[in-house]
């Protein structure tokens, strides 16, 4: 039997695939097919209440939580890192085995309560669930202090929420001050949330009737995502690339050729490339022709603010359209979760 897209691709290219929101069996499914981490988002634990095959036993879970705590909100955390530390259970002996190069999975805090103290005490909270356990946090201001606390603790660290390029310069950045007299530091990647970025350019584009080709929105995400890459290269940056968000099969095999890793979702995406089964083919290095860079420039503020360096300002990040986007998602399967427990007490 041939060798699946997945592996082609890892045996091809530098190119690699972490898997998202997934279940148990999903996990091992993903493991087999050549994927070598997971992200989980604060959506998590919702998908799983709503998961056929993981609801009886989420529910089983909560039932023995909420016996001990009497807080809604404290359990969902509690719930979320007993779910998640399962996943990274799965992971672990990839992770053994390549000496922790391998096998990360990480996990977010509440998208509620999201100041500095909040966020670092979610991440020591998080890793105790696992040595493979990666926190992953959002870049925008208090998130960024937060990094640089849990850098110094030696903490892996997801840096995510990144829909512009000054937002990854400036983790990189941070992270190569604070690591600069220190051996063997925890890895720190960067995740490019390419898929929200788009999908949120488009909503633009329609609610304000912009004339443009879709073609030419269609690469803007992967536009973005080019510029950071070459960007951080070149200023030799030890950080690690993360291509996210995913909304169509090209968010992954338009990434193919980057030395970076990948995440989608099993349902939808990893499947359908398994049985598309297309040629492992690199296509991150093709140029974007820089008059759709200023079409796109020209007509669309929130792609100019992406692709520029000094467009954006750091106090902006949290606001960022792209950035509200992807945290209300978190926010409101944060809040069904919580309801979700309520009702089982």
């Amino acid at each position: 039997m041939g060798k699946g897209y997945f592996e082609r691709v890892q045996e091809q290219t530098p190119t690699r695939f972490w898997i998202n929101n997934v279940t148990r069996k999903q996990a091992q499914l993903a493991i087999d097919n050549g994927a070598v981490g997971c992200t989980q988002n604060p959506a998590y634990t919702w998908k799983m209440m709503e998961n056929a095959e993981e609801k009886e036993y989420v529910d089983g879970v909560v039932k023995k939580i909420i016996a001990e705590e009497k807080d809604d909100n404290k359990a969902l955390v509690r719930l979320q890192r007993e779910l998640i530390g399962g996943v990274a259970k799965v992971f672990h002996p990839m992770y053994e085995k390549s000496n922790g190069k391998l096998g990360y999975v990480s996990i977010q805090g509440d998208p509620f309560n999201e100041t500095e103290d909040a966020i670092v005490e979610y991440g020591r909270f998080n890793r105790e669930a696992g040595e493979n356990i990666m926190c992953k946090i959002p870049v925008v201001p208090n998130g960024l202090k937060a990094i640089e606390t849990l850098i110094k603790e030696r903490v892996p660290i997801n840096a995510t929420e990144c829909m512009a390029a000054r937002q990854v310069l400036d983790v990189c950045e941070l992270y190569d001050i604070t690591t600069k007299n220190m051996v063997n530091p925890a890895p720190l990647y960067y995740s490019v949330i390419t898929g929200i970025f788009d999908e949120c350019v488009k909503k633009e584009v329609a609610a304000q009737n912009i004339d443009i080709s879709p073609d030419k929105v269609w690469i803007g995400g992967l536009a973005v995502a080019k510029k950071i890459y070459e960007i951080v290269k070149r200023r030799g940056y030890n950080c690690h690339f993360i291509g996210g968000g995913a909304r169509g099969l090209h968010h992954f095999t338009e990434m193919v050729g980057a030395d970076a890793v990948v995440t989608i979702n099993w349902t939808g995406t990893a499947d359908k490339l398994l049985e598309q089964d297309p040629p492992a083919v690199s296509r991150f290095f093709n140029p974007v022709d820089m008059e759709v860079i200023d079409e796109l420039t020209e007509k669309i503020p929130t792609f100019k603010k992406a692709y520029y360096l000094n467009e954006i300002e750091p106090e902006e990040y949290e606001d960022y359209p792209p950035v509200v986007l992807f945290r209300s998602s978190f926010e409101d399967a944060w809040k069904n979760a919580r309801e979700h427990i309520a009702s089982l007490r």
